[in-house]
């Protein structure tokens, strides 16, 4: 979920906000023509077809760029980590296909039929499909993942409002019931799901609705709360696409092999292996033709490869933002709800929120440090939803005088001359910020936030007086660390535009753990049956961004290009979530090394 773009490229396979035109060219390569330029005069293509011809076999060479091991949870049921979706899209268990419009298709391994009135889905999966052990796929591996999350001891972020959307599933959960009385078994190949409630969200994998499988005869034994660990989630994961896990170095690296039973057809690569690489070192590793792929490339790297003459450099506007989020309450873990209690936060104040945005000046960051690959987010709701997002709202753009009048209006004074402004009681007031780690673009960014405040008025500090490394920065977010009154957080946003699963009341994502009687009425809204009718569900999409943006929970602050490096070598390789008959099998090497 953090990041979890590629995840959902495996799962749902659309997962692109269209933001930004795509140009096409020609360039001679060593190997060929490559069909797609990767930039022309400022703009990016989304795939490459190397005519050069392809030698049999061979291995693709990928760096995911992170500067921390990865932490290698290869199940979509229990992973919380976007890196572990990297990694688990070369060999994934999702069940569906999607179209370019990010709907459910009925062309992959499930297909699925919606009875409107009744509220019941009915899946059957087809014939024929094997996982990678040769083992048949059958309705039990479908049906597995609901009772994994719907399981008492389960500890995941998956039991939310879409999975209590479930006839049945609390009942489960609460130990009141053996079974989950919507789930029903017809047959060998299919199921049927009743839910309390359809939207249009049903048929973006939303609902309640899960999209991947897990392997029961591996895992239909094994206690939840000792799957985490298991081999077969940790060492050895089953794979229904074109390639399985053959060998993992924890935290370092993954070999996959060419999957012998996809369904789909034999991949063309006799192996994949993705390695860790760190950011200071991705751009040398490049233009040394060590790798053919990247994964997570940071926008810091493009000044130094976009001149390389070896690599392809293939973008999309991503399905992302990124935002500050305030701490406004707690996390109950027994209710499983939001606690808000904005009286006993540091940052409860709406005006010093609304002040601490306009604080910021994104505008500059945007520019100076990201060659125009982000831009600032005016609203919560990506613009690929073109029918839910206001472009027109303004959002919370740099102005200093504003932010000072605000803070004036508020209370927060100086009262010792030292420049720094005092909380409503004159006493001290300082302000924790939690910001990720990462190369030194994201440092002197943070320190520029600091900056921001600072000439304001505000005595913001870094938690720990350092930013924090990846998986430990979501750690203490999502514990409501006390050391953290403020943090710069980001989305990788799924095809279903619903807000639910990361403001809903009862969302455990809802890491500012902001919410209202309103805010609940409006997201129950966008998600009922009501929102059929799409003005209706547009009016509701206005609310819900109407009150995030004067409450200030959290502020948007960037949309962002996401960059792929593709060596000149590779055959066949497409970021255009639109080529929806893009697979993993398809891509071929024209040469036995890379293109240096």
């Amino acid at each position: 979920m953090k990041n979890s773009k590629w995840s959902l490229l495996a799962m749902l396979f659309a997962l692109v906000l269209v933001l930004a035109a795509c140009g096409e060219g020609e360039e001679g390569t060593q190997q060929g023509q490559s069909a797609d330029q990767a930039e022309t005069d400022g703009n990016f293509s989304s795939k490459v077809t190397n005519e050069g011809e392809a030698i049999e076999g061979g291995t693709l060479m990928v760096a995911m760029q992170k500067d921390e091991p990865f932490q290698g949870i290869f199940s979509y049921a229990l992973y919380e980590d976007g890196y572990d979706s990297y990694l688990m899209n070369f060999a994934n268990t999702s069940v569906f296909k999607v179209d370019g419009d990010f709907l459910l298709t009925n062309e992959g391994i499930a297909s699925f039929e919606v009875d409107e009135e009744t509220k019941v889905v009915t899946v059957k999966i087809r014939e024929g499909v094997k996982w990678s052990d040769g083992e048949a796929l059958k309705v039990e591996d479908l049906l597995l993942p609901y009772y994994i999350i719907g399981n008492k001891d389960y500890t995941g972020v998956r039991y939310d409002s879409d999975f209590r959307n479930i006839v049945g599933a609390e009942e489960y959960h609460d130990g009141k019931a053996e079974t989950i009385s919507g789930l029903n078994k017809v047959n060998d190949t299919t199921y049927t799901l009743a839910l309390k409630e359809i939207s249009p969200g049903l048929y973006s994998g939303g609902d309640g609705l899960l999209t991947y499988a897990e392997p029961s005869h591996v895992l239909g034994s094994v206690p939840v709360a000792q799957l985490i660990e298991h081999d077969a989630v940790r060492k050895n994961p089953l794979s229904l696409s074109a390639f399985v896990v053959e060998k993992i170095v924890a935290g370092e690296s993954v070999q996959y092999k060419a999957n012998e039973h996809y369904w789909n057809g034999a991949p063309k690569l006799d192996e994949v292996i993705v390695k860790v690489v760190p950011s200071s070192s991705i751009s040398k590793a490049l233009e040394a033709g060590d790798y053919d792929l990247t994964l997570a490339l940071g926008s810091a790297n493009y000044a130094e490869i976009k001149d390389l003459k070896n690599i392809d450099i293939l973008a999309v506007p991503e399905l992302y933002y990124s935002y500050l989020g305030f701490k406004l309450g707690k996390w109950n873990s027994e209710t499983l709800e939001v606690n808000t209690d904005m009286e006993n936060s540091k940052v409860g104040d709406v005006k010093l929120r609304q002040a601490m945005a306009y604080a910021l000046n994104v505008e500059e960051v945007t520019e100076v440090f990201y060659e125009g690959l982000r831009e600032r987010a005016n609203a919560i709701i990506p613009p690929v939803f073109s029918s839910f997002h206001d472009a027109s709202l303004e959002g919370y753009t740099y102005d200093k005088e504003k932010a000072i009048a605000l803070l004036d209006e508020a209370g927060y004074k100086d009262v010792n001359g030292d420049g720094l402004r005092e909380n409503k009681n004159g006493e001290k007031l300082q302000i924790k910020l939690a910001t990720m780690s990462g190369d030194d673009i994201a440092e002197q960014i943070a320190a520029f936030w600091l900056q921001n405040w600072n000439d304001v008025g505000l005595d913001v500090a870094l938690t720990d007086g350092r930013t924090i490394e990846f998986n430990s920065f979501y750690d203490r977010v999502e514990a409501d660390d006390p050391e953290i009154d403020i943090f710069m957080g980001a989305w990788g946003v799924g095809s279903n535009p619903s807000p639910s699963g990361i403001y809903a009341h009862n969302a455990a994502f809802n890491f500012s753990r902001y919410t209202s009687p309103t805010l609940q009425e409006t997201i129950a809204n966008i998600d009922s049956e009501k929102s059929f009718d799409a003005e209706y569900r547009a009016q509701q999409f206005a609310a819900f961004e109407k009150e995030i943006f004067e409450e200030a929970p959290v502020i948007p602050m960037m949309y962002r290009l996401e960059l792929t490096a593709v060596n000149k070598r590779v055959k066949h390789f497409t970021v255009d979530y639109a080529d929806t008959d893009f697979d993993w099998n398809q891509v071929e090497l024209v040469s036995e090394s890379g293109v240096k």
